[in-house]
């Protein structure tokens, strides 16, 4: 199971290389960096420019990164561009109070429209929890429970789309369930829930992490070669989102 003692512990044993950005707040940022450094999860390098931080990713001279206050538009546009990429799929690292860990995606309201890019974050969620030494258990989110089918053409069509994620990603070898609407049995049973797109997701964390206090570390970028974190810049700290890059950095050095 994910617990932040797990990853502090793997982010300790990797102590990785990792880049942050230096945005409007850079006191906030430099503060995490000593802090991170303090206990041990990374050696910090920060960057006041999103182009010079994702090159110096993109060739190796850091082993990850972790947007910081950078302007979250910039920053994206960059590992686009550094790696051509056409879009981007993020899980936010999230944590209840009271409850078990677990990855949320689609975060981006750009993202996880479709059939398709449900799979792809299942498909590249994968390695993720193999660096994190866990196994991956997905839940698939829907607008309703099966019982409440014909209500509404546009709820039918969330359920049919994620009955259908559960049938092809269990034919790949994936764990994965069709939990309908039970988001709240979900973050009991699941460590990555799929929600049925993009917005409704970006308004799932917005209103666990912003609203409510829930912890979160970051949402590393899934279908990237490199490791790359994104933050919010609503976060106090940043300490713990570096020892996550940290840790999915590890490569058992």
């Amino acid at each position: 199971m994910l617990t932040p003692e797990h990853i502090f512990q793997r982010a300790i044993t990797s102590r990785a290389k990792v880049g942050i950005g230096l945005g409007e707040d850079s006191r906030k940022v430099l503060k995490s960096a000593r802090i991170a450094e303090r206990k041990g999860y990374a050696q910090v390098v920060t960057f006041d420019s999103a182009d010079k931080m994702i090159a110096a990713l993109r060739h190796g001279e850091v082993d990850a990164v972790v947007r910081g206050d950078l302007s979250a538009n910039l920053a994206m546009a960059e590992v686009k561009a550094q790696f051509s990429l056409g879009h981007l799929l993020r899980a936010a690292l999230m944590q209840p109070k009271g409850g078990r860990m677990f990855f949320l995606a689609p975060v981006g309201i750009d993202e996880g429209w479709g059939l398709v890019q449900k799979l792809d974050f299942i498909r590249f969620s994968a390695p993720l929890f193999e660096k994190l030494g866990a196994g991956m258990e997905a839940g698939v989110l829907s607008g309703g429970r099966v019982g409440d089918m014909g209500r509404s053409a546009e709820v039918d069509a969330t359920i049919r789309e994620a009955i259908e994620v559960e049938r092809l990603g269990k034919k790949e070898g994936f764990s994965v369930q069709h939990c309908q609407i039970l988001i709240e049995e979900a973050v009991r049973t699941k460590n990555l829930v799929i929600a049925p797109d993009g917005i409704i997701g970006n308004m799932i964390f917005r209103t666990m992490h912003l609203v409510d206090g829930c912890i979160s570390m970051g949402a590393p970028i899934l279908n990237l070669e490199k490791v790359f974190i994104d933050t919010s810049r609503a976060k106090r700290c940043y300490s713990d989102s570096i020892a996550l890059a940290s840790a999915l950095a590890d490569q058992g050095k």
